[in-house]
Parts: structure tokens; C-alpha cells; sequence
């Protein structure tokens, strides 16, 4: 159970957070017990954790703040174990370096930066920058068959709901554009042979035409010009 202490400076904690929200971060506690709090931590642009929602706990201890709490992340990442305690200077694996005056918005923040590191601690993993793009793009699935992150991050439900309908409605949009680009092909070869069979017809004809037709002008001149030559004995008369 809560210490008095505890339970004012979580309480406050939580006002706070919800007057002046923390980018990227979103931190609720439970309704069943206050020294249990659920958090979503949005991924970072420019990193593979980008388009990201990543779902975990904080176990905050009877005398909080005067001791840290334990961190768990329930999402796959590619960062971190999934339910395992993360090593952190702000987490229970290290309270000699505990700070009272650090806070939920600081400790979340804290793990989303260290998120983005590489640096190796207890409760990380390996992986490359592909597998965690993957389980990015995979994350808000995966957090929306918990009845927990239901209940408790239903904007994200939303979210997740609003995806899967814009998905169902370009993949009827394609369906019906490759079923159209099916049923065109045969009459689209026809008219595209008849129109190449017309215009070889109209250079053929053209260049006939070129051959047959013998120039006005040309004739003229050929008539004038024997006209003179007929005409020279009787000048000379």
C-alpha cells in the first residue's frame, strides 16, 4: 500500500501530465492500484522505431519518490527483452543513483532516449534496424489484443480501428483497379494493332501519292519553255 507521500506526489504526477502532456509519451495509471502505471511511448522520427507505439509498465515502490520504480516494456521492439526489468540509472537496478526529484514525464523520457542508443544494458537486445522497422509497423496490433492497453489507451484503439479501414478500402481500390486493368488488355491490343495498321496504310498512301503526282508548276514551265523553242523559226522569219 501507498505511503501518504507516495500517493500525493503520484496523484499530482498525473495532473500534471494530463495539463501539460509530455511528446511522445503517454503514462496513465491503473484503476486498480496507483503504484502501477501502463505508458505508451510513440517512436521517434528518424529512427527505425519511427510510426512505433510501444506499450509498458512502471512498478513504483511504497515510499516513492524517496526509492525508483521498476520498468518493463510489453511491446516487441527489437530494443528491449519484453517483460524484463530495464536497467536504467532512473529504474530499481540502480538506486544509488536515484534522483527524488525525477519524475514519471522525466523517467519516460529518459527511456525513449535510451531507446534510440545502442548501448547495451540488462534487459536489452540486438537487433538490426530492419527487424525493429518491422515490429514498429507491427506495434499497435500487437498492443491492441491486450485488454489492459484496451481499456486504458483508447485512442490508440481508434487509431488501430481507422488504420485497418483506410487498409480495407485501398485494398478494395486495388482490387477493383487490377480487375479493370485485367478486362481491358484484349481490346486495348486491337485498337492499338488497328491504329499501327492505319497509319502504316496512310505513309504507304502518302508516299504513293508522292510518286504518281506530277508537279503543276513543273508542267507549266515545260509548256512555256516548248512554246519558245517553236516559236524561234518564225521570229527568225
Amino acid at each position: 500500500m501507498a505511503d501518504k507521500t507516495c500517493l500525493m506526489r503520484l496523484q499530482k504526477e498525473y495532473r500534471a501530465l494530463c495539463k501539460e502532456p509530455v511528446p511522445h509519451v503517454v503514462a496513465r495509471p491503473s484503476p486498480k492500484d496507483i503504484l502501477e502505471w501502463h505508458y505508451v511511448l510513440e517512436g521517434s522520427e528518424g529512427t527505425p522505431f519511427a510510426g512505433g507505439c510501444y506499450y509498458g509498465k512502471i512498478k513504483f515502490p511504497p515510499d516513492y519518490p524517496y526509492s525508483p520504480p521498476g520498468i518493463t516494456m510489453i511491446t516487441p521492439n527489437g530494443r528491449f527483452m519484453t517483460q524484463k526489468k530495464i536497467c536504467l540509472s532512473m529504474s530499481d537496478f540502480h538506486p544509488e543513483t536515484w534522483n527524488p526529484m525525477w519524475s514519471v514525464s522525466s523517467i519516460l523520457t529518459g527511456l525513449l532516449s535510451f531507446m534510440v542508443d545502442n548501448s547495451p544494458t540488462t534487459g536489452s537486445v540486438n537487433t538490426t534496424a530492419a527487424e525493429k522497422l518491422r515490429l514498429a509497423k507491427a506495434s499497435l496490433a500487437f498492443n491492441c489484443k491486450n485488454p489492459t492497453f484496451k481499456k486504458l489507451f483508447p485512442e490508440y484503439v481508434d487509431k488501430y480501428n481507422q488504420q485497418q479501414s483506410e487498409q480495407i478500402l485501398s485494398d478494395q481500390v486495388s482490387a477493383k483497379l487490377s480487375q479493370d486493368d485485367k478486362s481491358k488488355p484484349t481490346s486495348e491490343k486491337a485498337d492499338n494493332s488497328l491504329g499501327e495498321d492505319a497509319k502504316k496504310d496512310a505513309q504507304k498512301d502518302a508516299r504513293r501519292n508522292r510518286k504518281q503526282t506530277f508537279p503543276t508548276w513543273l508542267m507549266l514551265l515545260l509548256v512555256s519553255a516548248f512554246g519558245v523553242v517553236m516559236a524561234l523559226p518564225l521570229l527568225q522569219l
